[in-house]
C-alpha cells in the first residue's frame, strides 16, 4: 500500500498550491478536503458556516477526513482546522505521512483571505488562529516544512522526504 501525503497548516499557507505541484511531481492524484466538504454539502464553505455554523462544518470536515484517509497514494490538502479534532488526524495519519507547511505568519497575513470564514480580511483573527493551532500542527506533523518561500520549493522538499519514507 502506498501511503498518502497529508498536508496540514494554517489557512492560506499554500497547502492546495503545494499539493498541486506535488501531485504533478510524483504523478499522484490530489484531493482537497475543503472541496470534498463543498461537494458533499452542495455549498461553499462560507455558505456552510453562514447556514449551519462552525460545528456542522467540522462534522462535515471529519467525514471528508475519513473519506480521504480511505484513499491510497494520494496527495491530501486539508483545511486549516483539520487538526482541531484528534479523530481527523488519527484517520489521516493511519494511511498517510503528515507534512506541516510552516509558512511565516507575516507572509500569510499579506494575502487575501476574504473567502475564509474564520479569517476574512482581519490579520488579528489569523494571529489568534495561529496561537490556538500552532502546537497542534507541530504535534501531528511527522515532518515540518519551513524556510520555503515558494510552493515549488515546499513541494520539492516534501517529494524528497516522501520518497525517502517510501524506501524505509
Amino acid at each position: 500500500m502506498r501511503k498518502n501525503i497529508v498536508l496540514i497548516g494554517m489557512p492560506g499557507c499554500g497547502k492546495t498550491a503545494v499539493g498541486r505541484i506535488l501531485a504533478q511531481l510524483l504523478d499522484l492524484p490530489l484531493v482537497d478536503t475543503d472541496e470534498l466538504v463543498e461537494r458533499a454539502a452542495g455549498a461553499t464553505i462560507p455558505e456552510i458556516f453562514a447556514a449551519e455554523g462552525e460545528l456542522a462544518f467540522r462534522d462535515r470536515e471529519t467525514a471528508a477526513a475519513r473519506q480521504a484517509a480511505g484513499l491510497e497514494g494520494t496527495v491530501i490538502a486539508t483545511g486549516g482546522g483539520m487538526v482541531l479534532r484528534p479523530e481527523n488526524m488519527e484517520a489521516l495519519g493511519a494511511t498517510g505521512v503528515i507534512f506541516f507547511r510552516d509558512r511565516a505568519l507575516e507572509a500569510i497575513i499579506g494575502e487575501d483571505h476574504s473567502g475564509r470564514p474564520l479569517v476574512g480580511s482581519q490579520p488579528d483573527k489569523l494571529k489568534k488562529l495561529y496561537t490556538e493551532r500552532i502546537e497542534l500542527y507541530r504535534k501531528y506533523a511527522q515532518y515540518t516544512i519551513s524556510n520555503t518561500d515558494t510552493a515549488q520549493a515546499a513541494a520539492e522538499q516534501i517529494a524528497a522526504l516522501y520518497e525517502q519514507e517510501a524506501r524505509v
